[in-house]
């Protein structure tokens, strides 16, 4: 018996890193899956997105715990795509019961860049990171209520949208201010759905040992801005988490031992947002 069985969850940026972490870990708990991706590359982002086959990886890898999976090629910035992609996920598997809200980009560049390039990679970041979580919410919402089990949402912000940094340009403005906005969105949310028993957070990581942390543009941009090398280490011994370790708070929020807990901004950073 797993603390999620016949539930159905919905993952956006489902193929690798986090989403695919997630994807196996809430499968080992008995649930079902239905993840997206866009398998394909944003021009403004710094490094290649997930691919057709590593989709297909994380399918395998859920049935190989037990798990059965809907994936679909999607973007997230596209409302129409994304909720036809669910609504065949839930035709097909009878229900919604979690949505994990889990796409986002970090855009960076080390090398000098033009004013057009730079509101390229803010208009990017906004739209995958804050618009495609706010259509994640949008499809889902009406198969929550629908169903009238209650349900769970957790929006992935970051330890940018507790903290200030990420430089001046367009890229880390961007994400900054679009994780801060999901913060605002998921408290909102959690007073709107609370009479439905509809409970909504927000999980912010540190640092993870995932593509968007360890490119070698961001790695430059670390090593070299003040925003950078000590200011961004970890209070804990540790210099990057691991997928599972956001997967394990996220197993918790949406389970029932956190039937209660809503509209909280939940941490996995090691102690990061603690520091002075």
């Amino acid at each position: 018996m797993g603390s999620l069985d016949d539930k159905v969850a919905f993952i956006t940026g489902v193929a690798r890193g986090q989403g695919r972490s997630h994807a196996v870990r809430l499968a080992s708990e008995g649930a079902n899956i239905i993840g997206i991706d866009i398998c394909a590359d944003i021009a403004a982002n710094c490094y290649p997105m997930a691919s057709r086959a590593e989709l297909q990886e994380t399918v395998a890898l859920v049935e190989t715990v037990g798990g059965k999976m809907l994936a679909s090629v999607a973007d997230v910035r596209d409302f129409h795509a994304l909720k036809a992609a669910l609504d065949d996920g839930v035709e097909q598997f009878g229900r919604l019961d979690i949505v994990l809200a889990n796409a986002g980009i970090a855009p960076t560049a080390f090398r000098e860049i033009s004013i057009e390039e730079d509101l390229e990679m803010w208009s990017a970041v906004v739209d995958v990171n804050l618009n495609g979580a706010f259509h994640t919410a949008k499809a889902a919402i009406p198969h929550l209520i629908a169903g009238e089990r209650g349900g769970a949402i957790v929006f992935t912000s970051s330890t940018a949208g507790l903290k200030g940094f990420g430089g001046m340009r367009g890229g880390g403005l961007g994400y900054s201010a679009s994780k801060t906005g999901i913060v605002g969105m998921m408290r909102t949310l959690a007073n709107a759905l609370a009479p439905y028993s509809i409970r909504v957070n927000t999980v912010h990581p540190t640092g993870v040992n995932t593509m968007m942390a360890v490119n070698p543009e961001m790695t430059a941009f670390l090593e070299a801005y003040p925003e950078g090398g000590p200011h961004l280490q970890n209070p804990m011994p540790v210099t990057m988490l691991e997928p599972e370790d956001i997967s394990n708070a996220i197993a918790y929020l949406v389970s029932d031992a956190a039937k209660y807990v809503t509209g909280v901004t939940f941490p996995v950073d090691a102690g990061f947002c603690n520091k002075l």
